[in-house]
């Protein structure tokens, strides 16, 4: 089991020049990768989306920012650079804050496109080579705190199926109480309606009938058969958190219908904890993979 959110940082200098990859994941149904590049890089976009794939599924925040080295011939594009100046300073006016002219310039030199290089901007085959390599790892590292991450909300999350299995076993001590308690109510109810003479077996039939309509024998079985199903996916299929949400659906409409039919004030009891483990399940279901 993997969560869906993990972070991962790494560094490598080629040529001279200082390149920073970070990865960030958070919840999301699909993959939704957010791609950060400088320039010289987006002629690989599409390459480094290919390679992020393999995070399956998360909203991906990727950001490689490069830091040029004192050997480079980069030097800032004075137009773009005003331009970028400009801009700020009339966001600043506009919400009324005072403009710090030192503090935009900086702003502004931190932005990759304000920079030009040589004539050819792009990596050569050996450059990219290496900085693939480290994107690949800092992917692999990624992946890494998601296991991690993941095999702790495995544990967390296995307590709280065990609870719910322990209520679940509680039922059967309180179902013979319950049968006596019934009959002892419908008895109760004849003597008000002064019913002098009960037939034995009317009245015993009318008991198997009603018992039919509460029993939940059935939904005992198929509760803990879903149990057994979410340990077994929990601990041998990676990517399942859509299917353990499923599974987690299920074990929900056995609950609710046992609480439904239960008519004991002890089992109601059992099926509000069953109930209350089973959310807390759910609230873990969006951070898996």
């Amino acid at each position: 089991m993997k969560s869906m959110t993990g972070f991962a940082k790494r560094q490598c200098t080629i040529d001279g020049n200082k390149y920073t990859i970070e990865i960030k994941t958070l919840n999301s149904k699909q993959i939704d990768a957010n791609v950060k590049l400088p320039v010289e890089l987006r002629e690989h976009e599409l390459e480094i989306r290919a390679m992020l794939n393999r995070l399956e599924r998360g909203k991906i925040d990727f950001i490689v920012s490069e830091e040029l080295g004192t050997a480079s011939s980069a030097h800032i594009d004075a137009d773009i650079a005003k331009q970028r100046y400009e801009e700020l300073k009339h966001l600043a006016a506009a919400v009324g804050s005072a403009a710090d002219e030192k503090m935009l310039l900086g702003i502004v030199l931190q932005q990759p496109d304000v920079w030009m290089g040589s004539a050819d901007q792009s990596l050569g085959d050996e450059q990219w080579q290496q900085l693939s390599t480290a994107i690949e790892q800092t992917v692999a590292d990624l992946d890494a705190t998601r296991a991690h991450e993941g095999a702790i909300l495995q544990a967390d999350i296995a307590k709280h199926v065990d609870l719910i299995e322990h209520y679940l076993g509680q039922i059967p001590q309180y179902e013979g109480e319950r049968i006596e308690t019934a009959k002892e109510r419908m008895r109760t109810m004849l003597a008000d309606a002064a019913v002098k003479e009960v037939d034995e077996n009317r009245f015993e039939q009318e008991l198997i009938y009603y018992f039919e309509k509460l029993d939940i024998t059935e939904e005992k079985v198929r509760l803990k058969k879903h149990i057994d199903y979410f340990r077994e996916v929990m601990a041998n299929e990676e990517g399942s958190g859509k299917k353990l949400g499923f599974i987690t659906q299920e074990m929900g409409r056995e609950i609710n219908t046992t609480g439904s039919k239960a008519n004991h004030i002890e089992i109601q009891r059992l099926v509000v904890a069953m109930k209350d483990e089973l959310e807390k399940i759910k609230e873990q279901m969006g951070n898996i993979l």
